[in-house]
């Protein structure tokens, strides 16, 4: 069975459907590119795409016929016609007011369905990983673990969040990332306060922690982690907070299974978090789903009452942020199962010192 044959399983809003965002259009296709449309009906998908992609659209695109596309509305008029269809489904999250006023303008009889349905129905589709998927994400969760370990060595009072950052984005793409997950954060000392801060050219200090939020890109699949680490000896307060995170982190994974739903699982770290004194340093959810994108849906988070599906890849990220003075955030990512989660991160969480 074809993504499309699942798409149509779970929506009915429209006779046919047109794809025209980036990451959904490789999610159905498999091909990587910036331009090019979707169609598709029940039973029959088309891709139109120009002649830069042509080629290589024949030579890997199994699900859909492919068309080299020309005239954009002619030749989706003709396909239309060819299929008797009345109305379209669009991506109300993407396609723009613009796009859309240009599309009604030329097809007069056409109903275009710009509700959230479709938009829904892929998100629902792609939020349940497929064997494929999951090889994909966990091979880029390797090459990020893999330039993690590397990294280690390399940091050291006086080198600065900048130069950790390059050097951490290097190591990911030599060991095999096409892209980074997300524009690396690498934090020190007061600044790992700030939960997605941006490096900066402040100098490791004896004492500080050193927090990693970060990811590889394998096939267009996304990892995402962050390890906290200290240079030299922390504080017992440091170790006290740490130790916090560490325990809030344990119990979300404990929890997570499918089924649950993600304001529960939230509450399951946050209780251990609040019950320490810590609740109003802890101002993010627990984790979202990671995919083709870094961030999609399920979301575990406090105003997410759905149940977490079956094959959902989930982060698990509690976090401790003390204004002015440090921070600690610990993350893994997981594929939620009936009976539980397989923890796809490896790399160890005790409290590391370098």
């Amino acid at each position: 069975m074809t993504r499309f044959d699942r798409l149509f399983d779970i929506f009915e809003g429209a006779d046919c459907v047109l794809i025209t965002s980036d990451i959904n259009r490789r999610y159905f296709t498999g091909m990587k590119s910036s331009a090019g449309v979707i169609l598709a009906f029940p039973g029959k998908a088309y891709l139109l795409i120009d002649f830069r992609y042509i080629e290589k659209a024949r030579a890997t695109v199994k699900d859909a016929e492919v068309i080299e596309l020309k005239k954009l509305y002619p030749q989706l008029m003709e396909l239309l016609k060819k299929h008797g269809a009345e109305s379209v489904a669009i991506e109300s999250e993407t396609m723009t007011v613009k796009e859309l006023n240009a599309y009604e303008h030329f097809f007069t009889n056409l109903n275009f369905v710009s509700n959230d349905s479709l938009s829904n129905a892929i998100a629902t589709l792609r939020a349940s990983k497929d064997s494929d998927e999951i090889a994909c994400i966990r091979m880029a969760q390797e090459i990020a673990e893999r330039a993690l370990e590397e990294l280690l060595g390399f940091i050291k009072v006086g080198v600065t969040e900048r130069e950790i950052a390059l050097e951490l984005n290097r190591l990911m793409f030599a060991f095999g990332a096409e892209d980074l997950s997300f524009d690396t954060i690498v934090l020190s000392g007061a600044n790992t306060s700030m939960p997605h801060g941006v490096p900066s050219d402040k100098k490791v200090e004896s004492g500080d922690f050193v927090l990693m939020d970060f990811g590889a890109v394998y096939n267009g699949y996304h990892s995402d982690m962050t390890r906290t680490v200290c240079v030299g000896e922390p504080t017992d307060e440091m170790r006290r907070v740490y130790d916090t995170v560490l325990e809030a982190q344990l119990a979300g994974l404990e929890a997570a299974k499918a089924g649950i739903t993600g304001s529960d699982l939230d509450k399951v770290s946050r209780d251990i978090i609040e019950k320490a004194g810590y609740g109003a340093c802890f101002g993010h959810s627990l984790g979202h789903g990671v995919g083709m994108e870094i961030h999609e849906k399920p979301n575990a988070s406090p105003n997410y009452k759905l149940p977490l599906n079956e094959g959902a890849v989930v982060t698990v990220e509690p976090g401790i942020y003390i204004a002015g003075k440090f921070g600690v955030r610990i993350e893994d990512f997981v594929i939620l199962t009936e009976n539980g989660c397989e923890n796809l991160t490896k790399s160890a969480k005790n409290l590391i010192t370098l």
